[in-house]
């Protein structure tokens, strides 16, 4: 069969699904399969393909039909220029995330100590760490599995971070300059309204912020000042609805210099402070 037939295929396939990417997607996992880039497409859409491609393909695309994300189906997702691998235990990495670590990194220099609360993948510390110098990272998850994604991840790009078991700052030991963190911050019973590829797919606990969305922000925000050296940052993902209240618990709980950041769509994205200590 060749190569644009293929791919055609495999479009009707996840269009009838009413999968929203189904041009982009089709043709990421034909690529996967057949380890070649998007000029294949357009240049030598009659190449043949061969039959373990295409099986391998049929099944890739018969996944997706049935809403697994891509990054299940193919192992990894792109963030900050790095590649993490994924799994059903980490919340897959999301460009607006990127947003959060860019934010840090205005704030960042060599050789300080950042702590990622809900390390997940990995994805927020290691990122930090390797576009710094010297810094030295801990990333805290209560979920194990999620930690040995983290772990692969740092052996795979060659990092060196500790990861610790721990229910947000319980079991974190010492004082750091950074702490981070994207929480689950979805509202209970906004979650049956997810995606299928979200609610299906995404760890639940990776997503459930309680009934308002911000159970976590509140707990985290209590516990981070003791675990901050005096002018010590903390960086916070939100909801999109969610920066006043975000910025009223880190007033009240001391920090000052509360700012705002939006992502690239103008949405509130991140909600940062200094703890005077």
């Amino acid at each position: 069969m060749k190569y644009e037939a293929l791919y055609r295929t495999g479009v009707e396939i996840l269009q009838r699904a009413g999968v929203e990417e189904a041009l982009l997607d089709a043709r990421l996992l034909l690529e996967e399969v057949c380890g070649t880039d998007r000029n294949t497409l357009l240049a030598h859409g009659d190449q043949e393909v061969t039959r373990q491609q295409k099986e391998c393909y049929e099944n890739f695309i018969s996944l997706r039909s049935r809403h697994v994300p891509l990054q299940h189906i193919i192992g990894y997702q792109d963030f900050m220029g790095l590649r993490f691998k994924v799994s059903p235990a980490v919340l897959i990495p999301r460009q607006d995330t990127e947003t959060l670590v860019e934010e840090v990194m205005r704030y960042l220099h060599d050789g300080m100590h950042i702590l990622d609360v809900g390390t997940g993948s990995g994805c927020i510390l290691l990122s930090l760490l390797r576009y710094s110098n010297d810094c030295v990272g801990v990333g805290c998850d209560l979920s194990g599995e999620a930690l040995a994604v983290a772990r692969e991840n740092a052996s795979l790009l060659g990092m060196e971070a500790e990861f610790v078991q721990s229910d947000l700052l319980e079991k974190i030991n010492g004082k750091f300059e950074i702490i981070v963190s994207n929480p689950p911050y979805i509202r209970s019973g906004d979650i049956q309204g997810l995606m299928e590829e979200v609610r299906d797919h995404d760890p639940l606990m990776a997503l459930d912020g309680g009934e308002d969305g911000l159970y976590f922000y509140r707990k985290m925000i209590a516990q981070s000042g003791e675990h901050l050296y005096p002018g010590g940052m903390l960086f916070l993902e939100i909801g999109y609805d969610q920066a006043r209240e975000v910025a009223e618990y880190m007033e009240q709980a001391g920090y000052r210099d509360v700012k705002q950041c939006k992502d690239l769509t103008g949405l509130d994205r991140v909600v940062y402070g200094r703890f005077p200590g």
